[in-house]
């Protein structure tokens, strides 16, 4: 048996704040295919997010170019532009993976029932990082977030927590 690195540290648990909660309306998705898994683009036709500290829109013209890997994971690759309701503009970028059981794929992918698919019962977690030039939110650039995903009408929400 092998002991433990004596150069590993109490650190603390990791915990979070509830930084906000976001819905993406999306576009019809765009099947792209591809050799590592088959990519379909995601795009965001708006939305909106709001918190204790922010609120405001996310703006069309982003999106997710997510690939559905061969052992059934979607792998995020999100990059949106949010606006405060005060007008600084925020640039939000976020990998994950959804994860789904075998018996949920049906319901998945039928539009009129994905969304009402329990979230607790799929795996759907991201990691986003949020910057902007603006200078009231500049405490945005020094920040990691965590966030839970979950599927709505119409498109997608998340629970981002900042970690602290």
């Amino acid at each position: 048996m092998t002991a433990p690195d004596p150069r590993i540290k109490p650190v603390g648990e990791i915990t979070t704040r509830h930084l906000f909660d976001m819905v993406v309306d999306l576009d019809e998705p765009l099947d792209i295919g591809g050799p590592a898994g088959r990519r379909v683009l995601f795009g965001s036709a708006g939305g909106t997010f709001h918190g204790p500290d922010l609120r405001g829109e996310v703006l069309p013209g982003g999106g997710d170019w997510a690939v559905f890997r061969p052992d059934g994971t979607m792998v995020l690759d999100v990059r949106l532009t949010l606006r405060t309701d005060d007008g600084a503009l925020l640039h939000m970028t976020y990998g994950g993976r959804w994860t789904t059981p075998p018996e949920l794929h049906a319901d998945i992918a039928d539009p009129a029932r994905r969304h009402h698919v329990d979230p607790a019962r799929y795996h759907f977690r991201t990691n986003p990082l949020i910057e902007t030039g603006a200078e009231r939110y500049a405490w945005l650039n020094t920040i990691t977030c965590a966030g839970s995903g979950y599927l709505v009408e119409g498109g997608v929400a998340y629970k981002v927590a900042r970690i602290l």
